[in-house]
């Protein structure tokens, strides 16, 4: 099993940043790619991006292209989600998750082995 640690999630106001981190612990050798999902009211879980174990390759979903970075502190089993210009349709509960595939297939939900309880991101003025 793994577990999560999530943080650094809150309100900010549009246009503002906000750095997400999820530390991870248990089994961590059965990881092959972390990432984020968030979920908005009313809509369904959604993938935002992923890094693979090593921190080389990257995917973002488009509608946070430019905008979000994800890296990763290995010594740590940390990932991080880097949020700039964050907009108003960004608010949602963002979620860790980690699975067993590569940084791309982590953007498929039904990969996903693990999740976190998710963290809350307002983004309202």
């Amino acid at each position: 099993q793994v577990q999560f640690v999530e943080s650094g999630g809150g309100l900010v106001q549009p246009g503002g940043s906000l750095r997400l981190s999820c530390a991870a612990s248990g089994s961590i050798e059965s990881i092959y790619a972390m990432g984020w999902f968030r979920q908005a009211p009313g809509k369904e879980r959604e993938f935002v991006a992923s890094i693979s174990r090593t921190g080389i390759i990257t995917y973002y979903a488009d509608p946070v292209k430019g905008r979000f970075t994800i890296d990763s502190d290995n010594a740590h089993n940390t990932v991080y989600l880097q949020m700039n210009n964050l907009k108003p349709e960004d608010t949602a509960v963002y979620y860790c998750a980690a699975g067993q595939t590569t940084a791309q297939g982590l953007s498929n939900y039904g990969a996903i082995k693990y999740w976190g309880r998710g963290t809350l991101v307002t983004v309202s003025s």
